[in-house]
């Protein structure tokens, strides 16, 4: 299945209207070549042109060519059909080497002779043997590039004078190298992508860009070992899973391309590298990944626009026609050793994957001040669960398990019924049980439910409600959160973490207002509280009578009356809650607190966030 997409998405990008985005068809590929001898049709050296230029960070960057496929080089001496390195096209030592250059140059001369008669006939390859044949190594050193393409042994190719293809890419050549002649023993499989018996690739190309794997390179599709290989079927390893040529080129190629450096269709989140791409053209192709990916520091709401725009589509059914039936696919890919392993793979038509991006927003949705973005990125919700670091202050994604990131995307992708990894849970949770009191830029104190980790906490529990609820059990189902304060809720946990909240309230307005302590029962008591509540909350109850005799008797029968509507329905102060308890905690505490600054009450002194009055 990822296979057979891949080939249909190579297949329509071959076709592709803007040609920096073509990809090379079968037996070609894009490769920088950045001199070119431009000859004469009678192998006369007109010039060695120099075909690098300056790019924005000053460096130069060979012109891209597509070329005949390079051969994979080992120790031994293999030649590329009509581009090579200097050593290879000229035969001309740059590293004290000339036994082992001439036998280089032998074996590029000999592919080109190689070659069936109907592209050996074509004046572009007769005038390159003429070339060698005559070849004068004085008029190459008098052109002014010389110096610099033999310090490099630098990759060339050639070019007919006048002519703007390389010799290469000229009509007759392209013909011959798609139809050369394979191994008359070869056996032809039946290939497991497209269905056509073809002749089966061995080795399949490398794929490169992938997080974590060698730089050179891994294979999905590889066998390395007898403890992977079928009976009889050791000494060609490609009849293990038979694909044939133009199939392997074909996906490896694809997905090179989707994993190339700047891709707009890829994203790296924790070890998974993930390419999203559709089955035909789309507007919304790269959507996944303007969302999903960290915005651009030019842009910072590229993602939110994408989102909008995606939501807006789907809403007023713009998606129909072509669209409807256009499937969208996300793969996620991670290192493993000399493999790359498939860590998910989603294929979904364009309604479904709004609906589920949609839905995972709006499990994140909650209360937020002025400034909280309203799509958080999935950077930023990771950073939210992370402990700071003087050179990461906003959280060290790194102390994060590496795959979290992939599994966060995949439970998106799957349904809205599949929980998140537990670990971010466990990451929010012990980040607010945690985290110290932190001054911010304006002077106040950091709070220790923020927006972003207050949104994963929600986000994740509500998710395990749901769950929950499809699998049937004698328990009532749990309510799912919502984004602000919920007087009906009635969990005890959800309880304590507004009384907490208004418990520190209470401190805060006998000092003058927030701001004004340099520490709460929050820096002292937060701990404690969201674990262990029978051994605070006792004491807490106890302090707050000193605190509320400083108020006025309106802001104490306020307060009063607010904390016997929140212990109304608390019985008993648990012992201990386990870890989603203590996130309901968290809901709690930060609901409340949001609510102070959102609305004011109405049968009392309104409280702000100065002095009260």
């Amino acid at each position: 299945m990822i296979l057979q997409a891949l080939n249909d998405y190579y297949r329509r990008k071959c076709d592709d209207a803007d040609p920096a985005q073509r990809l090379p068809a079968f037996g070609l590929e894009q490769k920088e070549i950045p001199f070119v001898l431009e000859i004469t049709t009678e192998g006369e050296l007109v010039q060695l042109l120099d075909t690098r230029t300056l790019n924005e960070k000053k460096k130069k960057v060979a012109q891209t060519f597509r070329v005949p496929q390079g051969v994979k080089k080992t120790s031994g001496v293999a030649a590329n059909l009509l581009w090579d390195t200097l050593e290879y096209v000229l035969g001309v030592d740059t590293k004290g080497k000339p036994e082992r250059v001439a036998e280089q140059h032998a074996h590029f001369v000999a592919r080109i002779e190689a070659l069936p008669q109907s592209a050996r006939d074509d004046a572009s390859i007769q005038a390159i043997l003429k070339f060698f044949g005559s070849f004068n190594l004085t008029q190459l050193e008098a052109q002014p590039t010389w110096a610099q393409a033999l310090e490099s042994n630098a990759v060339m190719s050639f070019r007919l004078h006048r002519d703007i293809d390389l010799v290469c890419q000229r009509p007759a050549v392209v013909k011959a190298v798609l139809n050369v002649a394979t191994d008359p023993n070869e056996r032809l499989s039946m290939c497991l992508v497209t269905g056509d018996d073809a002749p089966i690739q061995r080795l399949h190309a490398s794929i490169k860009g992938v997080w974590g794997a060698q730089s050179s390179g891994a294979n999905i599709v590889s066998f390395n070992a007898r403890a992977f290989e079928s009976y009889g079927k050791t000494e060609r390893q490609g009849e293990n899973a038979p694909v044939s040529q133009a199939a392997a080129f074909a996906y490896t190629t694809a997905l090179n391309h989707l994993l190339r450096k700047n891709s707009n269709q890829r994203i790296q989140v924790g070890d998974a590298s993930t390419v999203f791409w559709a089955d035909r053209d789309s507007e919304f192709e790269s959507v996944a990944a303007d969302i999903f990916g960290d915005p651009p520091k030019d842009d910072p709401d590229k993602g939110a626009r994408a989102l909008h725009a995606l939501l807006s589509a789907i809403q007023s059914g713009q998606h129909g026609g072509q669209d409807d039936k256009n499937r969208f696919h996300v793969l996620g890919l991670a290192p493993n050793a000399a493999r790359i392993s498939i860590r998910f793979y989603h294929c979904l038509p364009l309604a479904e994957l709004g609906k589920r991006i949609s839905q995972h927003f709006k499990d994140l949705e909650m209360a937020r001040g002025l400034y909280d973005p309203q799509y958080p990125s999935l950077k930023r919700l990771l950073q939210a669960v992370c402990l700071s670091t003087n050179s990461q202050p906003f959280g060290d994604i790194d102390r994060l398990p590496p795959n979290l990131g992939g599994a966060i995307v995949d439970a998106v992708f799957t349904g809205p019924d599949v929980p998140y990894p537990s670990a971010w849970l466990n990451a929010a949770v012990g980040r607010c049980r945690a985290e110290q009191a932190k001054k911010t830029q304006q002077g106040k104190q950091a709070p220790n439910v923020p927006y972003a980790r207050a949104a994963v906490v929600k986000a994740c529990l509500n998710r395990q409600i749901r769950r929950s609820s499809v699998t049937p059990t004698n328990q009532p189902p749990e309510k799912e959160f919502l984004p602000m304060l919920d007087l009906t809720n009635t969990n005890p946990a959800y309880r304590l973490g507004r009384l907490f909240s208004v418990l520190e309230r209470i401190q805060e307005a006998s000092a003058g207002g927030p701001g004004k302590l340099n520490s709460t029962i929050r820096d002292r008591y937060y701990g404690a509280a969201s674990s262990t509540p029978v051994a605070v909350f006792t004491t807490l109850l106890r302090l707050k009578n000193a605190h509320l005799k400083k108020l006025t008797v309106g802001q104490a029968a306020w307060f009063e009356k607010l904390l016997g509507e929140i212990l109304d329905s608390v019985t008993d102060f648990p012992k201990h809650f386990p870890l989603p308890d203590q996130g309901r905690f968290a809901l709690g505490y930060y609901h409340q607190r949001q609510d102070f600054f959102a609305k004011k009450p109405d049968d009392s002194t309104p409280i702000t966030e100065g002095n009260p009055s």
